[in-house]
């Protein structure tokens, strides 16, 4: 009978979520959702030493913006909960004993003096099979001497007993088969007393087991450790559920040299995180913050490393779910590029309903001092279908549409160095006059007379456009000059060009 699709996400709270883990949580949920499967986000918080407030919280925040669904997790809720690490404590001590008992682990006193002077003498020491006798641990002591540590309250570890030259096959659906004796693997540590907390090694096997899960997914730095995980399941007597692994390939600094660090974003000026983080009195940079649109991010973000078969690259989450497959996932590292991140926000905005980029825009032109309560939606609507061609971001739209709010008070030098002639001023002049005889002023009438005045008077088109545009906008850019000119009215355009007269003029 094949089993019900159950991935998880299972952060630490050490920090923020980087992209490289919204990459990790996308592919989770793209897989469960394609096949109705569950998507549980668990909080792996057993290295209280790392701890940080205010991690867990922005997590779930983050994956809710991005649009990554949880169907079971600490604010979700359950049948498998606890979701948090931290609350699982009994779950843990009575699967540490049922290997204690089983003979598949020991406990070990050595303290890190002792381990520290043991790796001084020993080149290369590792804790396995070859050395345990030589240590303090249950292994070499007697039952008495162990009872009587214990006692005494001497802290100490669990460590999971490794049986030397076994051949250990990790079937992974991205890399094939794996295959790790196990004797150059050490017995790892399970759980400390000192914190009554398991390792990461032993509460993910639990957990992963309890909670049903069917498909590990993860990160590429977490498949060393997949031989160790593959023998717990055998240890625990759980090697026929023991789930399918995946482990996915690094996202790679710009330059395609190393793994994208949270240093390479603060370095290089882009953002490596979804959403703003403030850590200690340091502020590191947010997709969401920086003006991306949820849906360009994870576009962006679902083709690192993974591509739907063919050439598309505009793939909404419902078109993701549809195509994704380990099939056509990299095994090589995929490089980040803000500038392709970049262009996927400008599709997404110029593809945008251009009412609801007015909307997005209001925020904008609020905080640039403009009273947006004077404009109708139908006017912010016009501005921003004229201009969003040429805006990777929301907050673009003000340079590219300042003049629409704002009449020009400098005007760009180059532009008049190039456009202001001697007959300027008395052709622009003579346009006003035509300018005032326009009845109606909308784009295309009052285009077919300002074009027949210059026409008939044999006028250069070129040098009374460009200077109409310069008095009108402050320089030679923006979209058609009409457009432009039926949207801020015929007395504001006057206006315009009259002080435009008036100042490049006395300028000149």
């Amino acid at each position: 009978m094949e089993r019900k699709v159950r991935v998880r996400f299972a952060p630490s709270p050490t920090g923020a979520l980087h992209i490289g883990g919204v990459r990790t949580a996308l592919y989770n949920y793209l897989f469960a959702r394609q096949n109705g499967g569950d998507m549980i986000l668990r909080i792996e918080d057993t290295d209280s030493t790392r701890f940080v407030p205010g991690a867990e919280e922005y997590i779930n925040e983050a994956l809710a913006w991005l649009g990554i669904g949880i169907d079971e997790g600490v604010n979700e809720g359950g049948n498998y909960g606890p979701y948090k690490q931290s609350e699982r404590r009994d779950i843990y001590r009575a699967h540490v004993k049922q290997l204690l008992d089983a003979d598949k682990a020991y406990i070990a006193f050595d303290t890190p003096e002792e381990l520290d002077a043991k790796r001084a003498e020993v080149q290369n020491f590792q804790y396995d099979a070859s050395t345990r006798m030589g240590m303090r641990n249950s292994l070499s002591l007697s039952a008495d001497e162990v009872k009587a540590l214990i006692d005494a309250g001497e802290k100490y570890v669990v460590r999971f007993k490794i049986e030397p030259n076994i051949d250990v096959e990790v079937n992974d659906l991205l890399r094939g088969k794996v295959v790790i004796n196990s004797s150059i693997l050490d017995d790892k540590v399970l759980y400390k007393s000192a914190d009554d907390l398991p390792t990461y090694h032993l509460a993910n096997i639990v957990d992963d087991h309890l909670m049903e899960v069917s498909h590990v997914i993860r990160g590429e730095e977490w498949l060393p450790s997949a031989p160790l995980h593959v023998l717990l399941y055998e240890a625990f007597g759980w090697k026929e559920s023991m789930p399918d692994f995946v482990h996915l390939p690094l996202l790679l600094k710009p330059t395609g040299k190393g793994k994208l660090s949270k240093r390479d974003g603060k370095k290089l000026g882009f953002p490596v995180f979804p959403m703003e983080w403030k850590d200690n009195e340091d502020t590191w940079a947010g997709f969401r913050e920086e003006g991306f649109l949820p849906e360009a991010v994870v576009n962006f973000v679902g083709l690192l490393g993974w591509n739907p078969g063919d050439d598309r690259e505009m793939l909404s989450m419902d078109d993701m779910i549809k195509e994704f497959s380990f099939d056509h996932c990299s095994r090589s590292g995929a490089r980040f590029n803000f500038e392709k991140a970049a262009w996927f926000n400008h599709e997404y905005l110029i593809n945008m309903p251009d009412e609801k980029l007015a909307e997005l825009f209001k925020p904008v032109l609020a905080s640039k001092g403009v009273d947006v309560a004077a404009y109708s939606d139908a006017f912010l609507t016009k501005v921003v279908s004229l201009v969003k061609g040429r805006i990777s971001f929301v907050k673009d739209l003000w340079d590219q549409s300042a003049f629409f709010f704002v009449a020009p008070t400098e005007f760009a030098e180059k532009d008049v160095k190039k456009r202001w002639k001697e007959d300027t001023a008395a052709l622009l002049t003579e346009l006003i006059g035509v300018l005032e005889g326009i009845e109606d002023f909308t784009s295309k009438p009052a285009e077919e007379v300002v074009i027949g005045w210059i026409t008939e008077k044999g006028y250069h088109m070129g040098n009374v456009m460009n200077a109409f545009r310069l008095t009108v906008v402050g320089e030679c850019k923006g979209p058609h000059m009409f457009d432009i000119t039926e949207l801020i009215g015929k007395e504001e355009t006057i206006a315009r060009v009259k002080a435009g007269i008036d100042k490049i003029g006395s300028n000149a």
